[in-house]
């Protein structure tokens, strides 16, 4: 990954405290796995933003390696990735999503 695309992705996640990188939008989630983590933050009544990674194919794939992460959706809290859909399931499950998203 070039300098300038990390470089965006560190301006994006300092534009909100809890970041989800997604396919598609909130209201219009374009897979299964996104919508779901849209689900978990909206039954936890967080305030998020969200970015589609469907409109840019640059943050697309760098997004994958600047979390060492390879699926979409991400969820970053305070610039901190903690991981997709099934990880945030077990989080919310455990309720430890809950407990990350309110420090």
């Amino acid at each position: 990954m070039d300098e300038s695309t990390k470089t965006r992705i560190e301006e994006i996640l300092k534009s909100s405290k809890v970041m989800l990188f997604m396919k598609g939008t909130p209201s219009f989630p374009q897979c299964g796995f996104s919508a779901r983590a849209v689900a978990i933050l909206k039954e936890l009544g967080t305030e998020f933003e969200t970015f589609n990674v469907l409109e840019d194919e640059i943050i697309r794939q760098g997004i994958k390696e600047f979390g060492q992460w390879p699926t979409i959706p991400q969820l970053y809290v305070n610039n901190e990735l903690l991981g997709g859909s099934d990880i945030m399931m077990e989080m919310y499950e455990s309720g430890e999503l809950k407990t990350a998203l309110q420090a």
